[in-house]
């Protein structure tokens, strides 16, 4: 948010904080939260540029299409090993994993 908006919404009353704040995330939950987040929306890309569709890594898997779609949404009933393993099949390497990993957006100290 700019400097701009965020002062008029603290003059007006308003308290301006992050998310994490918003629901008193701990360092580790907010790092947890951001790197399952990159896993879910890199899981959409790898899928899609193997031309797969949900239904296809679902079968792919031998799961359902509607859990790849939780799976993609970051649902919080999706594990962080369910999602590795989703990339896996849809052809991401251990080296891509990691690098989603280390591109994720974690907390400052």
């Amino acid at each position: 948010m700019d400097r701009g908006k965020m002062k008029r919404l603290e003059k007006a009353g308003w308290t301006v904080g992050t998310v994490a704040q918003f629901v008193d995330l701990t360092k580790v939950e907010e790092a947890l939260v951001g790197i399952k987040a990159a896993l879910a929306e890199e899981l959409r890309r790898t899928r899609m540029r193997g031309r797969l569709t949900q239904a296809e890594l679902a079968k792919r898997m031998g799961s359902s299409q509607s859990r790849v779609a939780k799976m993609e949404a970051g649902h919080p009933s999706v594990s962080l090993d369910l999602l590795v393993h989703g990339l896996l099949v849809a052809g991401a390497t251990r080296r891509d994993i990691a690098s989603v990993i280390g591109k994720a957006s974690l907390p400052t100290a």
